[in-house]
Order: structure tokens, then C-alpha cells, then sequence
């Protein structure tokens, strides 16, 4: 039915006239609830608007309200603050006020007191005016009545005076001395046996020995050779000179040098020892013990340089001082008179605050000199202060090798130490040993010396000249002169004599009356 062109047109039409009215009233429907729709969010957003709004003024109203509180706080924080200096200002008004009302009497007072000076300067110029004049009349006829002039009189005082303190001079010198005494002996005499005591060293009575035994006779012509070719050999080797006499079983070596003594020494022990003494064997043992020797000196000097820590010497000083193991000196071994002086020099200088390796420094060297005193020219302290100078070595180690022995001004304290601790070490007992005729010959000299001085009767010697009794007229000295002699002789022992440690002097004054009974 639908078959014709006409109807299937109007059909179309009609559909498209339905579908654009259908989209038409589907299109107003949409505006409407958009519409709808904005106006619920245009009402919306009014009312959160005035919401804020109305929180934003409550906030600003708070704000200002705690502003407003702590402006207050602040206000009446300075309100106080000024309260507090008006109340201070007053106080010290009141003060200032006070002292002034002080000064206004104490100027008052000054002015009555500048018064009253006034008065009595018056009062006392007007008496020394009196003094003076009755002083002149007096002088007047003080010389009047003595005969002597103004000049003459003053003389006489003076000499009057001189006398009187001639005798006070004795008097201040004893009780000086006492009052020194009191303390510096006690702390010297605490620091010396600390050091002593610390350091006990053995001392034995040591020599270097210059006899080589032999088994028989024979040996000694098997040592000299056919026509003396050994021992000539031997002697030009070892630069030692060997004596053979009739003394049985000993054959003796002499030389001035301790460290080729030994050589030779040793050197013919081998010899004895292997049988074969001929030229050419001489000349090789003394070379190996030559070898052996120099290995000796130098262990022997590291050892003491190690036993004492004393670092960084050179080793010229350290061969130097191995040398010292064949010195002695009064029969005691140089190097460990050396090393004893070491130890003891650094205990004193601790004890007194001083540097304790410089010192035991000091004192490990302060005999090298003796190591090379038989090669050069001079006394061993010039010797071994040059070639410590020579080494680099410090200048308190050079001077207290130079002044050991107290023949120069000493510089430093540690060449004092290094002297006291010599002396210690040399007056221990068995370290030296002295001759009969040198200790006659000191006893000697201290009484001569004493004896010398005017008022003085009789000197005695006594102690191994440790100490010297002095016996002083009674009639020609009295307590202060004996003080000044006693003074006197012991600045003499110090000028006059070399020795080691201290001399006591003691002076002994006193009146002796006898009377007989009949």
C-alpha cells in the first residue's frame, strides 16, 4: 500500500516534522533545569558568600580584640617599668643628697683641721727656732769644755763608729750564715742524698792491668824470637812496649795509650794462647783484636748512652766515650764515674724543676775530654768542651765539660750540678784512692793555709782533710772575729786548693784559767 511515491514522501515528511517537534520540546526541557540549576548554584554560592563573610568579620573582630589585649599588656608592662626608675631616681636623689650633706661636713672638718695645722707648723717652727739656738749654745760649749773643733769631733765619731760596726760585722756574718744554714743546708743535703740514695752505684777498686800471665820461661823466649824479630814485630804493630825481665811467669806491657795497652794485651793472650808467634801471625791477631777492640768501643758507648737516655749523639762522641771504658782515674773506670755523674745530675735537676735530659746530658760528657787528652794539647775540660762544640753539641753541654771543675764563671746551672755530682761521685768510698805522699802533702797544705791567718794558734786536719779544727787565741779575737777568720779560711781552701766534695772549717775560741791552790 505503501508502494506509491506520493505516500512514501509524505510519510518522511511527517516523521521529520514529529522528530523536529519532539527535539524542539526536548531542547526546552533542558533550558528549564539548567536554569533551575544555576539558580540553586547562584543561591548556593550567595549563601557561602555571606557565610564567610560573616566568619571573616568575627575573625577580624577577634584579632582585634587580643591586639588590642596585649597593646594593654604591653602599656602597663612600661607603665611599671617607668614606676620602677621614678622610684629609683628618688632613692638616689636621696643619696646624692645625703653625701652631699657628707662633703659640706667633712669640708667643715678639713677646714678646722687645716687650722689647727696651721697653728701647731707655727708652734713648731717656732720651736725648732729654740732648738736650734739652744743646739748652738750647746755645740759651743761642747767644744769649750772638750777642745776639739766640729771636724775633729766628727772624726772621732766615725772612727768611734767604724769600730763599733768592725765588730758587728763578725756578729751579722755568724747569724747570717746560721739563718742560711737553717734552710739551704737542709734542702741541699735533702736533694743530694735523694740523689745519692737513688743511685747507689758499687764501687770497687778497678785498674787497668798491664802484666800478661805465661804458662813457663820458655814462652818468653818464643815472645822475643830469634834475634828479638817477635817482639819487635809485636811492638811495631801494637806501638806498646813489651818488658820481659827475670820476673817469673809474668811478662809485662807498657804504654801511655789505655786502648792499644789492651790490644796488646789481648792480642799477645793469643798469641800465648795459640803457640804460633811469628811475625807474620803478630800482625794478624793484632789486627783482628784491633777489629774487635774498635767493636768494643763503640757497643761500650751506645750501651752508656742508652743506660743513661741520652740520644742523638754523634758518633765520634759515641767512640769517644766507649773509649772512657779503659780510663781510669784514681783506679775508678771513667765511664761509670761518667754515667754515675749522668743519673745523679738528672735526679738534682728534676728535683730543682730543671730539663733532667739536658742534664744527664750534661753529665755523660763531661769528662770526654779525658778520652783524647793524651792527642791534643790542653787540660781534658778545655779538651772535651771543644770537641762537644766541634759535634754541635748545645752550649750548657759544652760549658759544663769546661767548667766541671769550677775554673771558669759558671753560666749555667747545670755545670753547677754537673760539678756537685762529680764530686759526690769521686768522694764515695772506694772510688779513689790517693798516694801517701799526696794525702800528707793535703793535710799539709789545709793547715798551712789556716795557719797563715792572723790569730789563729793551731790547725788540724782531721776527716781525710774533710774537716780542719782551727784553734783562735782567746786573748786576740773575740765571737765576731773568729766568725770572719772561719769565713775568711774557707774562701782560701776555694782560691788555693782543687778538691773534690767539701772541707768543714770549724773555729774553736776559748779562755782557759787555772790557778793553784797552796
Amino acid at each position: 500500500m505503501f508502494d506509491h511515491p506520493l505516500v512514501y514522501v509524505a510519510g518522511l515528511v511527517f516523521c521529520a516534522i514529529g522528530g523536529a517537534v519532539v527535539v524542539k520540546l526536548l531542547d526546552r526541557i533542558r533550558r528549564r533545569d539548567a536554569e533551575s540549576e544555576a539558580e540553586q548554584i547562584l543561591e548556593r554560592a550567595r549563601q557561602e558568600v555571606e557565610t564567610r563573610l560573616r566568619e571573616a568579620e568575627l575573625e577580624i573582630k577577634e584579632r582585634s580584640l587580643k591586639e588590642r589585649a596585649a597593646v594593654e599588656e604591653e602599656l602597663k608592662q612600661v607603665r611599671d617599668e617607668l614606676r620602677e626608675r621614678e622610684r629609683a631616681l628618688d632613692k638616689r636623689a636621696e643619696v646624692l643628697e645625703q653625701q652631699m650633706d657628707d662633703l659640706r661636713k667633712q669640708e667643715r672638718i678639713v677646714e678646722s683641721t687645716q687650722r689647727r695645722l696651721t697653728d701647731q707648723l707655727a708652734r713648731v717652727q717656732k720651736q725648732e727656732k729654740e732648738l736650734d739656738a739652744v743646739l748652738a749654745e750647746q755645740r759651743s760649749t761642747l767644744q769649750r769644755i772638750s777642745g776639739l773643733t766640729r771636724e775633729q769631733a766628727t772624726e772621732r765619731l766615725l772612727e768611734e763608729l767604724d769600730r763599733e760596726l768592725q765588730k758587728e760585722t763578725g756578729t751579722l756574718i755568724l747569724k747570717r750564715e746560721q739563718q742560711i744554714k737553717a734552710t739551704v743546708d737542709q734542702k741541699a743535703r735533702e736533694i743530694l742524698l735523694t740523689a745519692l740514695h737513688r743511685y747507689a752505684a758499687a764501687h770497687t777498686a778497678e785498674s787497668t792491668t798491664s802484666t800478661v800471665d805465661i804458662p813457663n820461661d820458655e814462652m818468653k823466649g818464643r815472645i822475643i824470637g830469634r834475634e828479638g824479630r817477635n817482639i819487635r814485630a809485636f811492638e811495631k804493630a801494637t806501638g806498646i812496649d813489651v818488658i820481659i825481665d827475670d820476673t817469673p811467669g809474668v811478662v809485662i806491657v807498657s804504654g801511655f795509650d789505655p786502648v792499644r795497652r789492651e790490644i796488646a794485651r789481648q792480642a799477645l793472650d793469643r798469641l800465648i794462647a795459640d803457640g804460633r808467634i811469628h811475625p807474620a801471625r803478630i800482625e794478624s791477631v793484632v789486627a783482628e783484636t784491633e777489629k774487635e777492640i774498635d767493636q768494643l768501643i763503640r757497643r761500650k758507648g751506645e750501651e752508656a748512652a742508652q743506660e743513661v737516655n741520652v740520644h742523638g749523639l754523634h758518633e765520634r762522641l759515641l767512640y769517644l766515650l766507649g773509649t772512657l771504658h779503659f780510663r781510669t782515674s784514681y783506679s775508678q773506670n771513667v765511664l761509670r764515674h761518667s754515667i754515675e755523674v749522668a743519673f745523679l745530675t738528672g735526679m738534682m735537676a728534676e728535683m730543682i724543676g730543671l730539663d733532667g735530659d739536658l742534664a744527664r746530658r750534661c753529665g755523660l760528657l763531661h769528662d770526654i775530654g779525658k778520652a783524647a787528652d793524651h792527642e791534643l794539647e790542653g787540660g781534658h775540660p778545655k779538651i772535651g768542651a771543644e770537641l762537644l762544640k766541634r759535634h754541635g753539641e748545645a752550649p750548657e753541654v759544652v760549658h759544663a765539660a769546661l767548667g766541671h771543675h769550677d775554673q771558669i764563671l759558671t753560666e749555667y746551672p747545670y755545670t753547677m750540678l754537673v760539678a756537685t755530682a762529680d764530686a759526690c761521685s769521686a768522694s764515695r768510698p772506694g772510688a779513689r784512692r790517693e798516694s801517701l805522699e799526696r794525702y800528707i802533702k793535703r793535710m799539709e797544705e789545709l793547715e798551712s793555709i789556716a795557719k797563715g791567718f792572723p790569730g789563729v794558734e793551731q790547725a788540724f786536719a782531721i776527716q781525710a782533710g774533710r774537716e780542719l779544727r782551727v784553734i783562735a787565741s782567746a786573748s786576740d779575737t773575740d765571737d765576731a772575729k773568729a766568725a770572719k777568720i772561719c769565713r775568711d779560711i774557707a774562701k782560701a781552701f776555694e782560691q788555693q786548693l782543687t778538691y773534690p766534695g767539701e772541707i768543714k772549717i770549724t773555729v774553736v775560741r776559748e779562755s782557759r784559767f787555772t790557778e793553784m791552790a797552796r
